[in-house]
Formats: structure tokens, C-alpha cells, sequence
């Protein structure tokens, strides 16, 4: 079943124990009781780890850029919403092992499932590849994950949607955005909130949100896509 897998990822594991282990949520395991294998939480750990350092080795050998620049871009690769992006394109979603509870979920709890599934593959590769397991690491990140640079540094991705969104529309327009609260609703301990981005009196996106700065950057992010400058 996991060699399929072992495919989409280009590593060949002596022991696919470790990928296993690496797919397997700790929920899986209360509805598994006879399950030999530990969940994946000490690989992920493990693999954050790695994931950060060949991120940082990469970027400080590669580019001359202020410490401010690298963290943010460093950031804008590993974060959670990545993450789960490159796991989803490598199909890691189909070998997920979850308790029925957590496979209904296929919203943010999906998302971060799969963020650390990924961290934890790349743990379990250097575990399993031994003494070339650093380098080993190194090709899987380089090619999923660094690879999604160039995309990050030319479009600004690893900058706040709302910063991103003011720095364009003063740039071209020379106008400051504004943000409106069009819709609020639920009861306080579960709000909802729907915000519009204004460039003076033009509505230019809307943006949902349990916050209203969380609606404030959807908002921008909309805003970003739909803004034909």
C-alpha cells in the first residue's frame, strides 16, 4: 500500500515501519488498540527540526538578503498552509490513518494533519536512511519545498496579505485601503464576521472571518487575486 507513496516522495525506505508510523495520527490509535506502531508526533518533531535547518542552510548559502528578509521568507516555505499544500500534491491524504472522527473533518484539521504528516515523512526519512539521511532530506525538501521559492519571492507571498495589499494599492494608486465591517453575526462566544476592503469608495473584496482581523486578511487576500491594477 505505501509504496506507492514511497514513489511520490523518491525514497526508497529500508523499513517502511517509518512511513508508517510517519501517516499515523494519534487518534488512529484509540480506535486501534492492537497497533504496533507509535503515532507521529516524535517524528514530527524530528522532521521540524530538519525541514528548518536545510531551509536555513539553503537560503544563507544562496542568497546575500538581511536575516529579516531570509526569516521571512524561510516562514512563507515551511508554514502550516504550505506544508499541507505540498503533502496534499504528493497524496499523502490518501494513506492518512485517523480515527473515524478526524477523516469527517476535511477542513483546517485537515490541513494541519497533513502539515505534519509532512514534517514527519521528512523525519522518518532521515531515520530510516541512516548515515545519508541528512542528504537524503535534503533532495525530498529541496525538490517540494524549495522549489515553491521563486513563486513565494515573486509574487510576495511570504508577506502579510495586508501589508501586501497596502504597499500595491499606495504604490499605484497612491491610496491607503480601508476596511469595513459589512456583516456581523452569531452569538459572542462564536462570531462571525464579514469585512469589506475599500480603496477610498470602491468595494474591492469582501473576507470572512471568526475575527475581524482574521476577515480583515481575507479580506486582502481577495483583494490581491480580484484587484485588476
Amino acid at each position: 500500500m505505501l509504496e506507492k507513496l514511497e514513489e511520490k516522495i523518491g525514497v526508497k525506505f529500508k523499513n517502511l515501519d517509518f512511513l508508517k508510523s510517519a501517516v499515523t495520527h494519534r487518534s488512529y490509535l484509540n480506535e486501534n488498540r492492537g497497533y504496533k506502531l507509535e503515532h507521529n508526533e516524535r517524528l514530527e518533531f524530528l522532521g521540524d527540526a530538519v525541514l528548518e535547518l536545510v531551509v536555513t542552510e539553503y537560503l544563507y548559502k544562496n542568497y546575500p538578503n538581511p536575516e529579516g528578509e531570509l526569516t521571512n521568507w524561510r516562514a512563507a516555505l515551511v508554514n502550516g498552509e504550505m506544508l499541507a499544500k505540498i503533502s496534499k500534491k504528493l497524496e499523502v491524504e490518501k494513506y492518512l490513518l485517523m480515527s473515524k472522527g478526524e477523516a469527517k473533518d476535511t477542513g483546517k484539521a485537515r490541513q494541519y494533519l497533513l502539515a505534519n504528516a509532512f514534517e514527519a515523512i521528512t523525519g522518518a526519512i532521515y531515520l530510516d536512511q541512516k548515515e545519508k539521511g541528512y542528504e537524503k532530506c535534503k533532495e525530498f525538501i529541496l525538490k517540494n519545498v524549495i522549489s515553491q521559492l521563486d513563486e513565494i519571492i515573486e509574487k510576495k507571498l511570504y508577506m502579510d496579505p495586508k501589508s501586501h495589499f497596502q504597499e500595491k494599492s499606495q504604490e499605484i494608486m497612491g491610496i491607503t485601503p480601508s476596511y469595513r465591517v459589512l456583516e456581523e453575526s452569531g452569538p459572542d462566544h462564536d462570531k462571525k464576521f464579514v469585512v469589506g476592503v475599500y480603496l477610498e469608495e470602491e468595494l474591492v473584496a469582501k473576507g470572512k472571518g471568526r475575527s475581524k482581523q482574521d476577515a480583515q486578511r481575507n479580506a486582502a487576500e481577495e483583494g490581491l487575486k480580484n484587484k485588476k491594477w
